[in-house]
């Protein structure tokens, strides 16, 4: 989540694929009149016709199909889209080419944060929506990628978190140990329609185009049955979404660059790496004045900060103080992790070990595959350790009578005389899930036995490869 390599042609690999899938790809029920003719434009003032044509419709098609997510406003779900399209296509098709489309409100979604403060106001468009704004980033982003900046990592073909992280640590470790760590306020709720609209006109010149995203930038917000106009903001939960993101802050981008700047941005969270705390300041500073003139945006002051690399974090991830700084997993991520362990043991109280394993197996894969960079294996194997002992845990309490433990820890091959002693132990069972004859009974080969993930192993699994 390699380095970008773009080509003169500003296409990626799959950029160049989607293309080649568009030209042997026909659509049944779907006009031909689209089919793009590369010496009838003029640079991209047919982008609209490229939207529409067949092959881009069907990969949009199949990736917002894929994708599932919830039902708009109109409560479609995304089984129902391709028969939907295929008896709609031509009205549809005929209000883009002519600039009539009128998009549907989002629908209003908030979810807490991560970290549990505050909450993320998501906006989810009909499917049908996401499926023309998919179709129209698969056209633009290629357009766009060409000039992206190279310390920009976040919602790009080929770029992921873990190379912005490897990143800052390159910058930390040429000896930059002091970050001007940004975030900005509400960023996707107050980006300025006016300034985003600039900045895409400066290559795009199709006016539908110009007017199709507009439209989708002020298509109204349904909360509870009310809606509401919107003025400012791209809702998170588009397709186009991530792509207006980095539109918007490329000017940030540039800026930082023609400084000379050392720095990484994944969306809208930016840390700029330099020698000093008074460097540091001074950049805040100017930073702040470029983005309120510039850009219309403000920095979150509670959430921003001038300080030392091991005391912050960079998307879940921190270094430690030595001479040789390392990757680590950061405080916050490693408590909210056991935080949300906690509360899947609670409710397996009462499941099949085996069920309740299988079930909890892909949240451990999917932490694990983020945080394998970390470069103190402790952080790990101490979560493997506290897993196994809340699964020794569940399977004492669930044989609940001293006989009915017997009976299990013998069949596992524990002494009877050992069965009967922990049986009926008066200790909780907390501590007694902790006793060597429960290690005895189900070891980690046990736990392994049944598919239990270790972090620790996934870790040294991911880095071999």
């Amino acid at each position: 989540m390699d380095e970008v390599d773009v080509e003169d042609s500003a296409e990626t690999a799959g950029t160049r694929r989607e293309k080649e899938e568009r030209n042997s790809t026909n659509i049944s029920g779907m006009s031909n009149t689209t089919a793009r003719k590369e010496d009838t434009y003029q640079g991209t003032q047919f982008l609209m016709e490229e939207v529409l044509e067949q092959g881009n419709i069907l990969i949009a098609m199949k990736r917002v199909v894929g994708n599932k997510g919830a039902p708009g406003v109109d409560k479609m779900t995304t089984e129902q889209l391709e028969p939907y399209v295929a008896k709609h296509w031509p009205l549809i098709e005929a209000e883009l080419l002519e600039g009539r489309y009128q998009p549907k409100p989002v629908r209003g979604v908030e979810i807490t944060k991560p970290d549990g403060i505050g909450v993320r106001k998501l906006g989810i468009p009909t499917v049908v929506d996401r499926l023309i704004q998919q179709a129209v980033h698969q056209v633009l982003s290629p357009i766009f990628e060409h000039d992206f900046s190279e310390h920009s990592f976040g919602f790009r073909p080929g770029r992921n978190t873990h190379q912005a992280i490897l990143k800052a640590q390159e910058y930390i470790a040429g000896g930059k140990h002091w970050v001007v760590d940004t975030d900005l306020e509400k960023f996707f709720d107050r980006v300025n329609h006016d300034i985003l609209m600039a900045r895409i006109a400066r290559k795009i010149k199709d006016k539908r185009i110009l007017l199709l995203i507009r439209r989708f930038l002020q298509a109204g917000l349904m909360i509870g049955g009310l809606e509401s106009i919107r003025t400012e903001g791209t809702p998170q939960g588009g397709p186009l979404s991530p792509l207006l993101s980095n539109i918007m802050l490329d000017d940030l981008d540039k800026e930082l660059e023609k400084r000379g700047h050392s720095f990484c941005r994944y969306a809208d969270d930016c840390n700029i790496y330099v020698n000093s705390q008074k460097a540091g300041e001074r950049v805040m500073q100017s930073i702040k004045e470029f983005l309120g003139k510039k850009l219309k945006l403000k920095i979150n002051e509670g959430k921003s900060a001038v300080a030392q690399v091991w005391e912050r974090k960079f998307l879940g991830y921190t270094v430690t103080n030595e001479e040789r700084p390392r990757l680590k997993i950061a405080e916050v991520p490693l408590k909210r992790f056991k935080d949300k362990l906690r509360e899947k043991f609670r409710k397996g109280k009462g499941q099949d070990i085996k069920h309740f394993v299988k079930e909890l197996k892909p949240i451990l894969m999917g932490w694990a595959n983020y945080f394998y960079r970390t470069e103190i294996p402790h952080q790990l194997s101490s979560v493997d350790s506290w897993v196994r002992h809340k699964i020794r845990d569940i399977i004492w309490r669930q044989l609940k009578r001293p006989a009915t433990r017997i009976r299990a820890m013998v069949r596992q091959g524990v002494r009877i005389e050992k069965a009967r002693d922990l049986a009926w132990c008066n200790k909780g069972p907390w501590r007694c899930s902790m006793c060597q004859t429960m290690h005895i009974a189900y070891p980690n080969k046990y736990l392994d036995k049944i598919g239990l993930t270790s972090l620790l192993q996934r870790r040294e699994y991911l880095k071999a490869l």
